[in-house]
């Protein structure tokens, strides 16, 4: 980890008496822990914070094992903070309205792993090699010298485990586990994770995942499994777009793909793609190419079009055979 980028990020936020911060719009759980983990924190540090994300404001009920009484719609966020950090968001337009909000903050501390983030902001504490955003968040609020208490330390093991798939990916690495050892130890709940973030679902889930795997396609030729997911769907079964984001974990599941996609029609003319891979493609530079990013493994774009166009325009950037 680049020391005087940590050393540089964790004196402005030391220094800093009002701080807004926002991760991106749709936040998984790498996103909202660190997120929060750092809200936390400076709140019990006497700063004033700020903490949302960009509209829909909204979070799948999952997610409410976490501290989300720290959190503020975007519209109470003030326009023109002492700092701003971003976390887990690779360029200002995945933070919403609040990317506006950032370019009137006196100073922007950007936390985040992926490696489409070519360092926006002030200080870009931007490690691409670390697992996630939460382990660099660890490691940031350890130099600042804030307390690791039981709810930090929860929010901040969220997103290790929701970013290496439960320890399961290639970014999982010894610093990982060292890392994930010493957030157990400081009072971090594996078994509460686990349960609300992987073994828990409304009942209308079921009848979503009927449709979306029931409509799955497999390219054989180009080792392609996708899928969409409507509107129509989500409306029908009484769950929220938060509800079924797990639905790529689904699709990517046979045996006979390398990548797979998710789908999910916004309007008439954008959908949202989620991709995944087995290691062999590097969907994260087909993210990139069609103006989104992610990882090697785990990427996602926006696609003014169709779900044909969509699954089109990935299809041809796959490797044949």
């Amino acid at each position: 980890m680049d020391k005087e980028k940590l050393a540089e990020a964790a004196e402005a936020i030391r220094s800093a008496s009002k701080i807004a911060m926002a991760c991106h719009v749709g936040p998984d759980g790498d996103a909202l822990g660190s997120m929060l983990a750092m809200a936390v924190a400076a709140g019990d540090a006497g700063k004033e914070v700020w903490a949302s994300f960009g509209t829909p404001f909204e979070l799948p009920d999952i997610y409410r094992y976490l501290p989300l009484d720290r959190l503020v719609p975007p519209d109470r966020v003030p326009s023109d903070p002492e700092l701003f950090i971003a976390f887990d968001t690779g360029s200002p337009d995945r933070l919403g309205e609040l990317g506006s909000v950032a370019k009137g903050a006196g100073t922007v501390v950007v936390v985040d792993h992926h490696v489409t983030n070519e360092g926006f902001g002030d200080i870009a504490l931007v490690e691409p090699h670390v697992s996630s955003t939460a382990e660099i968040t660890l490691a940031l609020l350890r130099r600042i010298g804030w307390p690791i208490t039981p709810t930090v330390a929860t929010a901040l093991l969220t997103g290790i485990v929701t970013d290496t798939g439960r320890f399961q990916y290639s970014n999982t690495r010894p610093p990982t586990l060292h890392a994930a050892a010493q957030l157990v130890a400081a009072g971090a709940r594996p078994e509460q994770i686990g349960q609300h973030m992987f073994e828990e679902a409304p009942f209308g889930y079921l009848a979503v995942v009927s449709k979306v795997t029931g409509r799955a396609v497999l390219e054989a030729d180009r080792r392609f499994v996708w899928s969409v997911l409507h509107p129509e769907d989500i409306e029908g079964a009484g769950v929220t777009r938060g509800d079924v984001d797990g639905l790529i974990d689904l699709i990517r599941l046979p045996v006979e793909s390398d990548v797979a996609a998710l789908v999910k029609v916004v309007d008439e003319a954008t959908v949202r793609v989620s991709l995944r891979s087995r290691g062999r493609v590097d969907v994260g530079a087909i993210a990139a190419a069609m103006g989104g990013g992610g990882h090697h493994n785990a990427s996602g774009f926006t696609f003014a079009g169709t779900p044909e166009d969509a699954v089109a325009a990935v299809r041809e950037r796959l490797p044949h055979g």
